[in-house]
Formats: structure tokens, C-alpha cells, sequence
């Protein structure tokens, strides 16, 4: 009878032991699938708030890519200047200098990324000092410093984006060769005028 007593206690210990075991197991795991579920989430989260970071960041080269009024406005003085200049027409070429000088010293570039800000703070300083020369020089001057302009505004379009196709044209005669931007495909050469309006040609088309 004390044997069974016994045998009946030790069966108890270890039912008791296994019990504890078998709870401490659960909470471990309880924890561990609870830790795994947080992770889960917290990753979900993580990819939640860069999928979101992504999407404003795409925007915001979208919209970098959309011209500003600003920009519109520069091209379209340098397209009146660079029209003077192959009609031969001095006063209006210096007009028209006038014209984009005003206009370069008020464009906006704060909607653009700090480091285009800075390129474009460069190019419409350097586009500025062309304008100044071109609004107060005789024809010949005025072509010297709109060669100098042309890879400005091409320079400033690249940043800003177009919203009319342009063509970068070539003239292999002057200068040993120099660049243009126009609206037209046609050639009308800004740097002979009529001595040699139509040498050249179309490089690119600028979208």
C-alpha cells in the first residue's frame, strides 16, 4: 500500500512537471508568433510609408517636368530675340535683350529640387549677363553673346521640361560651329542672317 502511495505521488510530481512544461512552451511560443505578427506589421507599416514616400517623390519629378510660366515666358523672349536676329534688326534684338533680361531677373525657381535650384541659379546668372550685353550691343555683339545664351536656355529647358517641341539647330560656319534653339524645323539661320539664312541644320528635337 505504501508502494502504490508512492508510485501514486510520483506520477503526481511528474503530471504537475509536464503540465508547467507544456505552459511555458505555449507562452514561448505565444510570444514568438506575437513578435513574428509585430514584425509583420511594423514591415507592413515600413513598406506602407515608402511605398508613400515613393509615390510623393514621383510626383514631385512629374511636376518638375512640367514648364512654369516662368520658363515658358524665358523661351518665348529668346525665340523673339533669336526671330531679330535673323531679320538683321539690331534695335529690336537689343528690345528683346531688354525683354528676357527682365524676365530672367524675376524667375521663380523654388519649386524645383535644391540641387536644380542651384544649376538653375547658375544658368540664370550666366543668362543674365548675355541679355544685358545683347540689349545695349551693335549685331555683332549680339550674336557673340547669343551663341553663349543659346546653350543657357538649353541648359535651363533641360531642367524645366517643354511643353511645345523645340529644335536645337546647327550652323557649322560660325564660330566654328554654333547652336540655336527654335519652334520651327525650318532653318533660319541667327547668326548670318540673309547672308546665309538657311545654313544649317535641325540636331535635335527637344520634347
Amino acid at each position: 500500500m505504501k508502494k502504490f502511495k508512492a508510485t501514486l505521488g510520483i506520477l503526481a510530481i511528474v503530471l504537475v512537471t509536464l503540465t508547467t512544461m507544456s505552459c511555458r512552451d505555449n507562452k514561448k511560443e505565444d510570444s514568438h508568433d506575437g513578435m513574428n505578427s509585430e514584425m509583420m506589421d511594423e514591415g507592413h507599416h515600413h513598406d506602407s510609408a515608402m511605398n508613400h514616400d515613393n509615390m510623393g517623390t514621383s510626383t514631385e519629378m512629374m511636376d518638375s517636368h512640367t514648364q512654369s510660366s516662368d520658363a515658358k515666358q524665358v523661351v518665348a523672349d529668346y525665340m523673339t530675340l533669336k526671330d531679330a536676329l535673323v531679320a538683321d534688326d539690331n534695335q529690336k534684338a537689343q528690345s528683346a535683350g531688354k525683354t528676357l533680361l527682365n524676365h530672367l531677373e524675376s524667375f521663380d525657381v523654388s519649386k524645383y529640387s535644391a540641387q536644380q535650384q542651384k544649376e538653375l541659379k547658375d544658368i540664370v546668372d550666366d543668362a543674365k549677363e548675355h541679355a544685358e550685353h545683347i540689349s545695349e550691343s551693335p549685331i555683332a555683339h549680339q550674336r557673340e553673346h547669343f551663341k553663349l545664351l543659346s546653350k543657357d536656355i538649353t541648359d535651363m529647358v533641360a531642367i524645366t521640361g517643354t511643353e511645345t517641341t523645340l529644335y536645337q539647330q546647327f550652323c557649322p560656319m560660325y564660330d566654328g560651329g554654333s547652336e540655336w534653339l527654335s519652334m520651327n524645323k525650318e532653318v533660319k539661320n541667327p547668326y548670318y542672317g540673309s547672308k546665309m539664312l538657311n545654313c544649317g541644320r535641325v540636331q535635335k528635337e527637344i520634347n
